[in-house]
This record gives C-alpha cells, structure tokens and sequence, in this order.
C-alpha cells in the first residue's frame, strides 16, 4: 500500500443533515478534511494530471453528497462520501473526516462533534 497521499483540509459545506427537525430545517456549516492514498510518484515525474486524482474532482464529490439530500447522520454522508471516491477514482484509500462546529445540545460547550472513518479498496476492484 502507499503511503502517498493527496488531502482535502477545511473544505466547508452548508447542509441539512442532522436526527432534530430544525438541522434539517435551517441547516448548519459542516467542516470536511479527505485524505486519499495512490502512488504519486509517476505523476510527480511527469507532471502529469492525467495519472493522479484531481483535486476538484474529489471537492465536487464531497460538495453534491453534504450539500444534498438531508441524513440522519454525520457516519451515513462520511459513509456516502468514501464510497462514492472508492467507485469513482482510482484511489487504494480514503479516510473522511465530518466535523458539525454548532452541536445543538442544550448547555453544549465543545469545540464540534465529529466522525472519522478509512475505508479500503476491496482486492477485487
């Protein structure tokens, strides 16, 4: 496996997910950070884009699943989003990060509540 890596850091997104009727409502920001793992060694060679991941081609996949249609959960859209690049691009792993920084818990004081998840290739791919 790689240990190259092209990353997505504090990309913000404005959608509807969340389990209480007014997240889905009003919406919130959401903070995303997206690291992929691929060989980039080939493409720093040559300078290639053609054989490496584009940058906007990842932001646009992490942009239509936050700012589309609403979830229940921050694990169900980081779940879509690792899914949607392992099908999409030719990538061996993605881990993504999903950060709400306006929690609605009464009395919360926290900086976000988050979940991170990695997924893999599977070998048949």
């Amino acid at each position: 496996m790689s240990r190259d890596k092209i990353i997505l850091s504090g990309m913000v997104f404005y959608g509807f997910h969340g389990a209480s009727k007014e997240e889905k409502d009003l919406g919130q920001r959401f903070n995303v950070d997206l690291e992929v793992t691929r060989d980039l060694q080939s493409a720093g060679i040559h300078d290639d884009l053609d054989i490496t991941v584009n940058y906007s081609h990842l932001y646009r996949t992490v942009k239509d699943i936050v700012e589309g249609p609403a979830l229940n959960l921050l694990e169900a859209a980081a779940e879509q989003i690792a899914s949607r690049i392992l099908d999409r691009f030719e990538v061996e792993s993605v881990t993504v990060r999903i950060k709400k920084p306006e929690v609605p818990i009464k009395s919360s004081i926290l900086d976000y509540a988050a979940v991170e998840i990695h997924r893999h290739r599977n070998k048949n791919n």
